[in-house]
């Protein structure tokens, strides 16, 4: 009783202190709660996409109830927020500057939807696909860099939130996912054309159907919804007169994910087929033409070299 009696004296001789422990002990409590839920969604949700979405909203809600705390406890009055927002933010904007503006930037990106984990985009320079987004940092998986093509490099990148507003955010898969590519052929001179390009068009066709076949849904929706022109998603072929060779290209729809594999299957398949026509179509590959060979002379005064004409 006496110990009971001696933290009530001390309590109302230091009612500052008293107030912000019970402030702490509030937050503590309140932190501990919101971990708590969160750790039992995760035990319990059987789907991976509604368990995290699950965790990020009890998460934010936690942050609004933390911050409504926060004013309400130390202004006494609701009505006060107005106030005690303006001086809580001219406190706190130069020194948490970045802070705040990574926060704005995560509420940003969860109410937009900017980007959601799954998606692959390029933000600041890194490109790489995203694997978390939490109210400060964007978690992605890198890909490229010394690594050709679109594959995972085995870097984790933390990105603050703060980039959403410092530059472009390049989406691979927002609204459309899908990407045009397209890589070239050299056919040497005399080749048979017309067979070639039956062979490259009828590889593309075959092998990219079903990439097309869904993409013209999408496409159209992307046209509906923004002022876009539209456009060819069926392989195209375009060709090009060269010093060394015909230079065909080739242009078609892929899932963003498989641009590599999928380069490679049309490569090796159109490959295949060019070997089987006997020579009508050829390869070509870079070539050398020598105009001009110089003559050297020997003699007792030595090496001269004079240009020959003829």
């Amino acid at each position: 009783m006496k110990s009971i009696e001696l933290i009530r004296e001390w309590m109302l001789a230091h009612p500052t202190s008293t107030t912000l422990i019970k402030y702490v002990l509030l937050v503590l409590l309140i932190i501990g709660f919101i971990q708590f839920l969160r750790r039992f969604i995760r035990k319990n949700l059987p789907n991976s996409k509604v368990k995290y979405k699950s965790q990020k909203g009890i998460e934010v809600i936690g942050y609004l109830i933390l911050v409504i705390l926060t004013l309400s406890y130390f202004t006494g009055n609701i009505k006060d927020f107005t106030l005690a927002i303006g001086l809580l933010s001219a406190g706190v904007a130069i020194t948490l500057q970045e802070l705040i503006l990574s926060i704005a930037g995560s509420m940003f990106i969860f109410f937009v939807k900017v980007y959601i984990p799954g998606d692959r985009i390029e933000i600041n320079g890194i490109k790489g696909d995203v694997i978390d987004v939490d109210s400060i940092y964007t978690t992605m998986m890198e890909i490229g860099e010394w690594v050709s093509s679109d594959n995972y490099s085995g870097r984790i990148i933390k990105l603050s939130n703060a980039f959403v507003f410092k530059g472009p955010i390049y989406n691979y898969s927002k609204d459309f996912p899908f990407i045009w590519d397209e890589f070239n052929l050299p056919i040497r001179y005399g080749s048979d054309v017309e067979m070639a390009k039956d062979i490259i068009i009828k590889v593309a066709t075959e092998n990219l159907s079903e990439y097309v076949a869904n993409s013209i849904a999408k496409w159209k929706d992307v046209v509906e919804r923004y002022y876009i022109e539209d456009a060819k998603v069926e392989p195209t072929l375009a060709i090009r007169m060269t010093d060394n060779w015909i230079e065909f290209n080739l242009r078609y729809i892929v899932d963003y994910k498989k641009r590599r594999f999928t380069k490679h299957i049309l490569n090796e398949l159109i490959g295949k087929e060019f070997e089987k026509t006997n020579g009508k179509v050829i390869l070509a590959s870079t070539t050398v033409e020598i105009v001009r060979i110089p003559i050297v002379n020997i003699n007792d005064k030595g090496i001269t070299q004079t240009n020959n004409d003829s």
